[in-house]
């Protein structure tokens, strides 16, 4: 089979050669320029929600990891049941928990290339106990729910920037992970990319197994309108924008 040239260069961006061909004594890093901040600022006259940390946990089941695995699944079909802070609480802190904040990094629930955690997560909450409707941001250092805004018509937003999947805007929550490149180029330069693709596979793979643990579903989507989603969560496209999302409900 004859393959085409446009072919073998996108499937160049699976392969490593980019390592071998990256001056790393270039990079900010070695440069001695600071890091970027682990956690994306917010304004100071917003009110942090505090969400209930692991030890306050009532309602969250031991399942075995045997059984999780077992039993993950792509799940498109939700119960009309809500989800509960707990529930969220314990879905954010397997997903991007932080286990210790070194300062310039931390040490998270998830691996990632270099320790970089180049991820924002936004909740698209639409039934979950305790919040208003709209689109808050996790705030791992302190284990905090950020609300960020309101949205008109949040289903039908979803259900658009998704590209028609309108199982999606069912769901009580939507995970949606934003990339900010710049957290691993800082070390990487331009042997980021790869890395940053396979790290948020790692932060979704923990999603759909914690889910397991509170008799819920998850389905990664990767089909979605870039331009339509970025304008949802409002970053600017650049040097932050939509990488993954997941929708989180009862099955």
């Amino acid at each position: 089979m004859e393959i085409n040239d446009d072919i073998k260069k996108a499937r160049g961006f699976l392969k490593d050669y980019i390592r071998l061909e990256t001056d790393f004594s270039q990079t900010d890093q070695n440069l001695g320029i600071k890091p970027p901040p682990v956690q994306k600022p917010y304004p100071g006259e917003k009110q942090a929600i505090t969400l209930p940390k692991p030890q306050e946990w009532k309602n969250i089941n031991d399942k075995s990891i045997v059984s999780a695995i077992k039993d993950r699944k792509s799940q498109r079909k939700y119960l009309n049941k809500s989800l509960s802070l707990e529930e969220l609480s314990f879905l954010l802190w397997s997903t991007q928990g932080v286990r210790k904040n070194l300062g310039s990094t931390v040490l998270r629930n998830v691996p990632s290339a270099g320790n970089r955690h180049p991820f924002e997560t936004y909740i698209c909450a639409s039934n979950i106990e305790g919040l208003a409707h709209g689109i808050y941001r996790y705030l791992p250092l302190g284990h905090e729910l950020l609300f960020e805004f309101s949205v008109a018509d949040l289903a039908g937003k979803i259900t658009d920037a998704t590209m028609g999947q309108l199982f999606v805007s069912t769901a009580p929550a939507v995970f949606v992970w934003t990339a900010i490149p710049y957290r691993t180029e800082w070390r990487y330069s331009i042997a980021s990319y790869k890395v940053i693709a396979i790290d948020v596979g790692h932060v979704c793979q923990n999603l759909y197994l914690a889910c397991e643990a509170i008799s819920a579903g998850t389905c990664a989507i990767a089909a979605y309108n870039q331009k339509l989603m970025d304008e949802l969560v409002k970053v600017d496209g650049t040097e932050e924008f939509t990488i993954y999302l997941a929708p989180v409900g009862k099955v």
